[in-house]
């Protein structure tokens, strides 16, 4: 019996249960559009939190005190005083993994314009730090070195600051704003950025000259921390081993000595959180993938009642010639076209669930043509899996047997 004709026989004896064929694609569709749904809200989530991180700066590091040990007890990372200007100017000059870099030094509390205040924080750094997170002007102009060594009462806000204090909308460039009874003219305001990944406002912010906030506000000398950024994300690593053998050298530490300051890379964020985003990709792509499962359950529980059904049937075709692999290969051909077209259509509802998923929820979301195509041959596989044991006992059985069978 030829090809042709086993799936003229498999498409009638399935147009003759139109009813019981749906209902058992049905299992096959809701696995492969759940499957596809969860790929696509996991990838969506990863992509999110890559780009988000992107904005902040992918290669960024930070440079940060260390917590130290002083009369046995262990004093707090951001009470100690061991970065200097020193460590910022050495480090400028002398890594040659590094494009941008810029001193830190922050104090929170009150601004205050007229009758209005909102607390946030103003970060004193320099005019690099603007190009190592992202941020750029949306009005007015960044601060000069000029401005950094006359520590000039200027500042730079975010949206945020700006929508609290000037509540009339007006344009707040050239306006004087106090902290800490200090007064700082805005000479310019930041484009917006949202929130980020971890849920902060990118736009509570203040930023002024470090040596701004360090003599007029803080009167310290120390850094409260160095940001730069590498030369590109994957020299990261390379950033950091250079960063460390100066900052020792500078600290005076012996080989044996513990750092005594700490740096961190948004590198490190960025692997946490995918990794997170995977891990959550993976468990929900598992529990959609026992709908699919038991999908092919379905699939071999409807191809066992197809056979007991059509016993005799089977047993008048094999005895005008018909072989045992002509009757595997039929219930085997009706399986997989259960499977196949349940696939097909579970691909369309997967794609348009995971669109209203983006439209109605607004979770990110992102299909990739892969995890269509896994989607599909594991639906494919699934068939013949559980298609095969039910179309092998009917290829078993004993023609006069079965014809006999009431």
């Amino acid at each position: 019996m030829n090809v042709t004709n086993l799936f003229r026989i498999a498409l009638r004896a399935l147009a003759n249960n139109k009813m019981r064929g749906f209902l058992t694609m049905l299992g096959v569709i809701i696995g492969v559009a759940s499957v596809i749904t969860m790929l696509a809200i996991g990838q969506g989530s990863k992509k999110s939190i890559q780009s988000q991180i992107s904005e902040m700066g992918s290669n960024i590091i930070s440079i940060q005190p260390g917590a130290d040990m002083r009369g046995g007890v262990r004093q707090d990372a951001s009470a100690m005083e061991t970065l200097k200007l020193t460590d910022y100017e050495s480090i400028r000059e002398e890594a040659r993994y590094i494009t941008f870099i810029s001193p830190t030094v922050n104090s929170s509390g009150q601004f205050i314009y007229g009758s209005n205040n909102t607390p946030s924080t103003i970060y004193g750094v320099g005019i690099e730090y603007a190009d190592i997170r992202k941020y750029t002007v949306a009005d007015g102009s960044m601060f000069t070195e000029q401005d950094i060594l006359t520590s000039a009462k200027v500042c730079l806000i975010g949206q945020t600051v700006a929508d609290n204090l000037f509540t009339n909308g007006e344009n707040p460039v050239g306006k004087i704003i106090r902290f800490k009874s200090i007064p700082l003219k805005i000479i310019g305001l930041l484009t917006p950025k949202g929130y980020n990944s971890m849920g902060m406002d990118q736009d509570n912010l203040v930023l002024a000259p470090y040596t701004t906030v360090q003599k007029r506000i803080l009167a310290i000398t120390h850094l409260h921390g160095i940001t730069c950024s590498a030369l590109k994300e994957e020299y990261t690593n390379e950033a950091i081993e250079e960063i460390t053998e100066i900052l020792r050298r500078n600290h005076k530490l012996q080989p044996t000595a513990a750092d005594d300051f700490t740096i961190r890379s948004t590198q490190e964020l960025s692997t946490m959180l995918t990794s997170t985003s995977d891990l959550m990709t993976v468990l929900l792509s598992a529990v959609a993938g026992i709908s699919l499962l038991v999908g092919g359950i379905g699939i071999m529980n409807i191809m066992y009642v197809s056979v007991t059904e059509r016993t005799r049937e089977i047993g008048l075709r094999m005895s005008i010639g018909a072989r045992g692999v002509d009757i595997l290969a039929q219930f085997l051909i009706e399986a997989i076209l259960i499977s196949v077209t349940g696939g097909i259509i579970g691909v369309f509802a997967g794609v348009i669930a995971s669109l209203l998923v983006n439209l109605i929820a607004h979770y990110p979301i992102f299909i990739q043509p892969w995890s269509v195509l896994l989607s599909f041959l594991v639906c494919t596989i699934t068939g013949i899996f559980f298609g095969w044991y039910p179309a092998k006992k009917a290829a078993q059985l004993d023609p006069i047997d079965a014809i006999r069978y009431e």
